[in-house]
C-alpha cells in the first residue's frame, strides 16, 4: 500500500496522460494548463484540438477566441463549434475579419465549423472563413444579404500586364493553365451546407449558392423565407452551353417543423420543374405532402427519406409508383394513419339459424382474429408488402416510427 501512496501522475506516460485529458472540456483543458510546466506543455499538444466544442461555454467574448487561438489552436484542429452573442444581454462583436483571417493561417486543416446563435452581420461575405473548410453549419443566425455571393478577382492593369507579358514570356500559358484564369471567380471548397432555424435566409441567398462550384450536399431546415419560385429557379437544368443552376448537388433536404401560425411558403413545391443530377431527397414536416407530389419529376432520385411527419400508405404508395428507380427509403419519427376497414353490417332475418350453427366454428377462429388485428390496424407491415410489389429492388428502413391511434 505505501509503494502505491507514493505513486502520483509524474510516473504516467505522456500518452496516457493525453488520453486521459482528453475527456475534459476547454475551459477544464485551459485551468489544468495552469497547473505546472508539465501539464501546460500537455495541454497544448495538438490531439487535445482537434475537435473543439465551445456551445457549452457561456459568455464567450472575442477576447476568449484570441486566446485560445494564440496559445492552444493549431495545425491538429479538425471540427469547431461556436456560440455566438445573438441572444446575450451582454451582446458585442464576436467574429471579427482579422480573428477569422489569422484562424486560416494557424488552422490551416480546419474543415468543419459550426456556429451557433451568431450575428454574421458584420461580416460581407463568407469569403472571409478559412478557405480549408468543407462543412458548414449555422444554426440560429442572422446573415447579411450579400454573405454567400463571391466576389471576382480585381483584374489586373495593363501595365501589369504588359510587363508579366515580356518577363514571363512563353512560361505565362502554362501557369494560366495550372492557376486560374484573371479574373475568375475565387472559389468557396464548402461541400456541405446546413442552415437550421435561419430566418434570414431568403431566395437571393439560395440565388447565391448557385456560383459555388463544390457544394454537393444542402440541407435546408425551417428555413421560412425559402419559396418554391425560388427553389425552382436553383435547381440544375440543362441551359445554353451547359447545366445551369446547383448543377453538382447531389442531396438536397427540406424541412419545416416549428413556428406554428407562418405563412406556408411549400418551397419544395420548387421540384416540380425537375432537377438534374439530384440523387438523394430529404424531406420533413410539412414539406413532405408538396414534396412527394413533386418527387416523381427528379428521374435521378435514388434515395428518400421522410421524416418527421404523419402519412398515410395510400399517400405513399400512390407517391412511389413514379419512382421506380429509388434504391433506398427511409421513415424516420414517421407516424402512419390506420386503416379505415369499412364496419361489418349484422345480418337481418331467417339467417339467424345459420348463425346458431356457425358459433362453434367462429369461436375456434378468435384466436386467428386477434392475431391478425395488429396487423390489420398497423399499415406498417401492410406498406412493407405494397413497397415490396412497387420498388423489387428498394432498400426500407423504418425508424423509431408509430401508428395514429383514433379515439373510436
Amino acid at each position: 500500500m505505501d509503494e502505491f501512496k507514493a505513486c502520483d501522475l509524474d510516473y504516467f506516460p505522456e500518452n496516457i496522460l493525453i488520453d486521459v485529458l482528453a475527456y475534459l472540456s476547454v475551459r477544464e483543458l485551459v485551468r489544468a494548463g495552469r497547473v505546472c510546466k508539465r501539464w501546460k506543455r500537455l495541454v497544448k499538444d495538438q490531439r487535445l484540438w482537434r475537435f473543439v466544442d465551445l456551445t457549452a461555454w457561456k459568455g464567450v467574448t472575442s477576447r476568449i477566441l484570441w486566446l485560445l487561438l494564440r496559445q492552444y489552436l493549431g495545425c491538429g484542429l479538425r471540427c469547431l463549434r461556436l456560440r455566438g452573442l445573438l441572444l446575450s444581454a451582454r451582446g458585442g462583436t464576436f467574429l471579427s475579419e482579422s480573428w477569422l483571417k489569422a484562424l486560416s493561417t494557424k488552422c490551416p486543416r480546419l474543415s468543419k465549423l459550426y456556429l451557433l446563435h451568431a450575428d454574421l452581420r458584420g461580416l460581407p461575405s463568407c469569403q472571409l472563413l478559412p478557405a480549408s473548410l468543407q462543412v458548414l453549419e449555422l444554426r440560429g443566425c442572422e446573415l447579411p444579404r450579400e454573405f454567400f455571393n463571391q466576389t471576382l478577382a480585381p483584374p489586373a492593369r495593363s501595365h501589369e500586364r504588359a510587363e508579366a507579358t515580356s518577363s514571363a514570356g512563353a512560361v505565362q500559358p502554362g501557369r494560366q493553365r495550372k492557376g486560374k484564369a484573371p479574373g475568375s471567380l475565387s472559389g468557396i471548397g464548402i461541400g456541405r451546407l446546413v442552415l437550421n432555424n435561419v430566418p434570414s435566409f431568403t431566395d437571393q441567398h439560395l440565388q447565391s449558392l448557385t456560383s459555388w462550384e463544390r457544394l454537393s450536399r444542402l440541407e435546408l431546415r425551417d428555413t421560412f423565407r425559402v419559396t418554391a419560385n425560388g427553389l425552382r429557379s436553383c435547381a440544375a437544368k440543362s441551359g445554353v452551353c451547359e447545366v445551369e443552376g446547383l448543377s453538382r448537388l447531389k442531396f438536397l433536404e427540406i424541412g419545416i417543423t416549428g413556428r406554428q401560425g407562418y405563412q406556408l411558403q411549400m418551397a419544395s413545391l420548387g421540384l416540380g420543374a425537375g432537377w438534374l443530377g439530384l440523387e438523394e431527397l430529404s424531406l420533413g414536416g410539412k414539406e413532405v405532402g408538396p414534396g412527394l407530389l413533386c418527387a416523381s419529376r427528379l428521374k435521378d432520385l435514388k434515395g428518400l427519406c421522410l421524416w418527421a411527419c404523419t402519412l398515410s400508405e395510400m399517400q405513399v404508395v400512390r407517391s412511389c409508383r413514379m419512382l421506380r428507380g429509388l434504391s433506398r427509403m427511409e421513415f424516420l419519427d414517421v407516424t402512419f394513419q390506420p386503416k379505415q376497414c369499412p364496419p361489418v353490417l349484422e345480418g337481418e332475418g331467417g339467417g339467424s339459424g345459420e348463425e346458431e350453427n356457425n358459433e362453434d366454428a367462429a369461436g375456434a377462429e378468435n384466436s386467428n382474429d386477434e392475431n391478425n388485428t395488429v396487423d390489420m390496424n398497423n399499415p406498417i407491415p401492410s406498406l412493407r408488402r405494397s413497397l415490396a410489389v412497387l420498388l423489387p429492388s428498394c432498400t426500407l428502413v423504418f425508424t423509431n416510427c408509430s401508428v395514429q391511434i383514433s379515439a373510436d
